[in-house]
């Protein structure tokens, strides 16, 4: 690969592209009025960081298409960075995160910036739903002003809606799944829409329809992306509990504490007896959670295999995922790059 779309060179390219637009962006947002000074540094930090997975994904589905490497793109590319940056935000404000990338989450920050007004926490949070709002809407901007022909940008346009409305109805399955009885079963849905749809499957579909990909590459895109896409958030979840603070850049107890309805808390609920089940439920959503009740969580999971049966998953889905880009036919640099995005997605410590 060379080094303008090798991994690490892509990632530049985004970051360039990100950290420019928005920086504009923010400057005019902030032009408004002094006072939103704070809120324009928000949207600026909030695409600091990031893997770029789902630009990459983006980009390959162009290239799988046999289209060659362009910086418009790129650019399009990079608008699906901004729709994962808006999906975050929301994210880390419904369930109340402290930490993304070992940083304070937007609401936390700007708990900070607008501590001196009265109702300072409301504000705050307030302020934190409408950076997300905003950046929704500037990953469409970023998209439609790529600089890609606009017959090639209307292919992939009505791709939008789907990517929203499943992300969308992934946020609110999640919600409404919350705190209720463990069942793996619809937590594997809740992670197909909210996450593996548009990490994976979306920016490639996209990235597809943009370079007028056929029926057959679609639908292999589907089947490499979906199983894929499942893989990235199951190592996510575990992560989430066993992976360190350092690496991951998060706090370890949200899902416990939040009682979210990840598979592993799931596969553990199943896999418990009645008295395993008894101590779980007195720690599960547990607003005073401590390190000694998370501590104990992570001890019923790994004694009852839990973690082992979601590596096993993990497997599964990975090996899915590459016998169906097997199957395609595509370039070997697209082949090379979409395997090791696989691996990238799913082996990892962050």
């Amino acid at each position: 690969m060379t080094d303008r779309w090798g991994p690490a060179g892509f990632k530049n390219r985004v970051d360039e592209v990100l950290r420019r637009f928005v920086a504009e962006e923010a400057d005019r947002f902030a032009a408004v009025d002094p006072l939103l000074g704070p809120v324009a540094e928000q949207l600026e930090a909030a695409v600091a960081d990031g893997k770029r997975l789902r630009a990459a994904f983006c980009y390959w589905g162009w290239r799988a298409a046999g289209q060659p490497d362009s910086d418009a793109l790129v650019r399009a590319a990079a608008s699906m960075e901004l729709v994962h940056a808006a999906a975050v935000v929301h994210d880390d404000l419904i369930d109340d995160s402290p930490l993304r990338h070992g940083r304070p989450t937007t609401h936390i920050a700007l708990r900070t910036a607008v501590r001196d007004r009265a109702g300072a926490d409301d504000t705050a949070r307030a302020l934190a739903m409408l950076v997300g709002d905003l950046l929704m809407s500037l990953a469409g901007q970023l998209f439609a002003t790529c600089g890609l022909p606009a017959a090639y940008l209307a292919r992939a346009r009505p791709l939008w809606s789907v990517l929203a409305r499943e992300l969308i109805a992934g946020e609110c399955l999640e919600i409404l799944r919350t705190g209720a009885g463990p069942d793996t079963t619809a937590s594997l849905k809740v992670i197909r829409y909210k996450t593996a749809k548009y990490t994976v499957e979306q920016p490639l579909l996209i990235g597809g329809a943009l370079a007028g990909a056929g029926d057959r590459l679609r639908e292999g895109y589907s089947a490499y992306g979906l199983p894929l896409g499942e893989a990235f958030q199951l190592r996510d979840d575990l992560l989430g509990l066993f992976g360190a603070p350092e690496h991951t850049g998060k706090a370890s107890a949200d899902d416990v504490r939040g009682h979210r309805p990840t598979a592993l808390l799931a596969e553990t609920w199943r896999l418990a007896r009645d008295d395993d089940r008894e101590r779980l439920g007195a720690l599960l959503g547990s607003r005073d959670l401590d390190a000694d009740g998370l501590d104990a969580v992570r001890e019923v999971m790994c004694r009852l295999g839990a973690p082992e049966r979601i590596e096993a998953m993990i497997g599964a889905r990975v090996a899915t995922a590459l016998d169906a880009l097997h199957d395609l036919d595509v370039p070997p640099p697209a082949a090379g790059a979409l395997t090791a995005l696989a691996h990238a997605a799913t082996v990892r410590r962050s």
